[in-house]
């Protein structure tokens, strides 16, 4: 999933791509690669944006979120992009954000791509026109 952080005052713009919701299972992957795991990617994000200049804290910030399909798991088995969700969510809530937009679930796979310069979110799938975030 990609969890988009913009902070409108300072024009910074940040993304990280979780692959799983807890990094309980692989302590040395979530130091090696904290943007891995959701409980450990958000806060490396936020704590990059704080020291890029964001004031206010993560309250001042606009989440968007993307992903979460049932790609690889037919028969919801590991429930992954859902489990992803809403861990994702829960540590946004933590932090005082919900995201204001959102794109999630279903079964088909999200290329993100995000515009530094103005912090335009634009989706696209296969055999799918692109769309905004």
């Amino acid at each position: 999933m990609a969890v988009i952080l913009i902070h409108p005052k300072t024009r910074v713009v940040g993304m990280v791509h979780i692959a799983l919701p807890e990094s309980t299972i692989n302590p040395a992957k979530a130091q090696d690669k904290p943007g891995y795991f959701a409980d450990t990617g958000i806060p490396a994000l936020i704590r990059e944006m704080m020291a890029l200049g964001c004031s206010g804290g993560p309250k001042q910030m606009v989440a968007k979120i993307a992903g979460g399909a049932k790609i690889m798991d037919p028969h919801n088995i590991f429930n992954i992009g859902t489990r992803n969700v809403l861990a994702i969510k829960k540590i946004l809530w933590k932090y005082g954000v919900s995201p204001r937009t959102e794109d999630i679930g279903g079964t088909m796979s999200r290329t993100v791509t995000v515009s530094a310069r103005n912090g335009r979110v634009i989706l696209s799938s296969p055999g799918k026109e692109e769309w905004r975030l």
